[in-house]
């Protein structure tokens, strides 16, 4: 198994994608890591060259390039050149901590989409913080592949959300939400509702309706779909309400005088867990679901435990085939739709 590396991509590149890669390499021996970036900046933050290569390139995609340009125009960088080893069967994934845009881009444009998927979706794993349910997370697309979005696109992340949770979080029947303004059946715009028509009527997902923003969390579904504009403000949104909530909770101790600071250090590791729960580096990165191989994208500002997470969850998809059985999916569904649309005999 080989995993491309964008080495050069995220704010704290690239030592911390090295440090991550080399705790994931430790971790798991049937990893090889293929590192594309400055080649000189990259071999001195790598302590042991086992099941590493470093391949130097000359450019680098900043975090402010408009994203096609950029990929257009700097073949020899880092994102780019890891790309091209996907394409080129020279690595099973490609990892970035780098430009968002730029790594969709090129995983749409080089690593290629599946046959049968319009638009990939971005896909997140986020956790449902109730330690009452067994469920710990679920899977919820689209977080901001693609700004407008048409009923086919939704139901397709449906499927694609279907078999990350079967096979990556091991939910042998997912439950499948549509995220919207309300519960009922009819809210929502005309998109929401057909979307909503439409999963009903499928007979191998499993919809439980419509999921309110507010309800995201609760452990209500295994799989959340939205449109790509909708998902990401409403990622957005949960993540600043867990940001201010916390930011208050800290002034509150630090302005409580003595009893709180007592508090505080009694509750500390309650506070550790619920960092762990709430944490974005436990989960791993944001995979485009919908392209021919892995293309995971983690925060700009991760960490080396970031980076070794979201290894793991790489490793986990490749181990599990659920690309494979993504693509013989939609390749069945295609025939079936060939098979129907032919004209009867006379």
């Amino acid at each position: 198994m080989k995993i491309a590396v964008d080495a050069m991509g995220g704010d704290n590149a690239p030592q911390e994608i090295i440090k991550g890669v080399e705790q994931a390499r430790d971790l798991y021996p049937d990893i090889e890591f293929l590192l594309f970036g400055d080649e000189k900046k990259v071999n001195e933050q790598i302590k042991n060259n086992d099941r590493i290569q470093v391949i130097a390139t000359t450019e680098e995609i900043e975090m402010g390039e408009e994203p096609v340009r950029a990929i257009r125009k700097k073949k020899d960088s880092s994102i780019v050149r890891a790309a091209n080893a996907v394409k080129e069967h020279d690595a099973d994934a490609f990892f970035s901590a780098g430009n968002t845009g730029a790594v969709l881009a090129a995983g749409l444009f080089i690593v290629g989409r599946i046959k049968g998927i319009d638009r990939p979706g971005l896909t997140s794993i986020l956790p449902v913080p109730n330690p009452a349910l067994k469920q710990n997370n679920f899977v919820y697309l689209d977080t901001g592949a693609n700004a407008e979005s048409k009923e086919r696109n939704l139901v397709q992340y449906a499927y694609l959300g279907k078999f990350y949770a079967q096979k990556v979080l091991g939910v042998s029947e997912p439950r499948i939400g549509l995220l919207n303004n309300g519960e009922e059946e009819d809210k929502g715009d005309r998109l929401h509702k057909d979307v909503w028509q439409s999963l009903n009527a499928t007979e191998d997902l499993n919809f439980v309706g419509n999921i309110e923003a507010g309800g995201m969390l609760s452990g209500q579904a295994d799989v959340i779909v939205t449109d790509g504009w909708t998902g990401n403000a409403a990622l957005k949104a949960t993540e600043g309400t867990a940001r201010t909530m916390l930011s208050l909770i800290k002034h509150g101790i630090m302005d409580g005088g003595l009893r709180a600071k007592l508090g505080y250090l009694l509750l500390k590791p309650v506070f550790g867990k619920i960092a762990k729960v709430m944490g974005t580096s436990t989960y791993g990165g944001a995979v485009l679901l919908g392209l021919k191989s892995p293309v995971v994208k983690t925060h700009g500002a991760s960490k080396a435990d970031a980076v070794k997470n979201t290894i793991s969850q790489i490793k986990t998809m490749i181990d599990s085939k659920v690309i494979e059985q993504t693509v013989e999916y939609f390749d069945t569904e295609l025939t079936t739709e060939n098979v129907d649309k032919q004209p009867e005999n006379d």
